[in-house]
């Protein structure tokens, strides 16, 4: 039994927000193995999930509106103490936080740049994982929230400038 149906939406790690379009089976290896396959909403890509492999991939039912508010506190705070380690370790560290699949490590992604965008110039790599952040949380947001995604951006950006 699958636990998406055809139009479903889920969230896929480092994507963001797909629907499900078809539920197909293939041989593989003398195999029968059924897939989702599942449509990028904002970019269009189309992913293959095993359907039996689903937890692995880290691919996740969208949020529920009462998580939004820890996704919000999470962005709103500045007390927050950046590690003291190399650009490239904090970079591969970010990297493995956006395409975790959780929204809440995403969030922390966010708030760490914004904080180190308080003592430095981020680098084109830290700006385009800050755009990427914001993408992936706006997106997720604005399904469950039924707003449009500018809308949602909007309102993060405020609580990034305010803290």
């Amino acid at each position: 039994m699958s636990k998406y149906e055809i139009g479903d939406k889920a969230v896929y790690p480092g994507h963001g927000v797909g629907e499900i379009e078809a539920i197909e089976t293939k041989k593989i290896n003398d195999m029968e193995l059924s897939f989702y396959i599942m449509k990028i909403i904002n970019s269009g890509l189309k992913i293959m999930v095993p359907v039996n492999n689903i937890k692995s991939t880290g691919m996740r039912d969208l949020i529920q509106e009462q998580d939004i508010e820890e996704v919000i506190s999470i962005l709103k705070e500045r007390n927050y103490k950046i590690e003291n380690i190399t650009w490239n370790k904090r970079f591969k560290d970010y990297n493995e936080r956006l395409k975790s699949g959780s929204i809440f490590e995403v969030a922390s992604v966010l708030r760490d740049l914004v904080v180190l965008g308080k003592t430095k110039d981020l680098s084109f790599g830290e700006k385009r994982m800050y755009e990427m952040a914001v993408n992936l949380i706006s997106q997720e947001i604005s399904f469950v929230r039924n707003q449009s995604q500018s809308e949602v951006i909007s309102e993060l950006e405020k609580i990034l400038k305010e803290g």
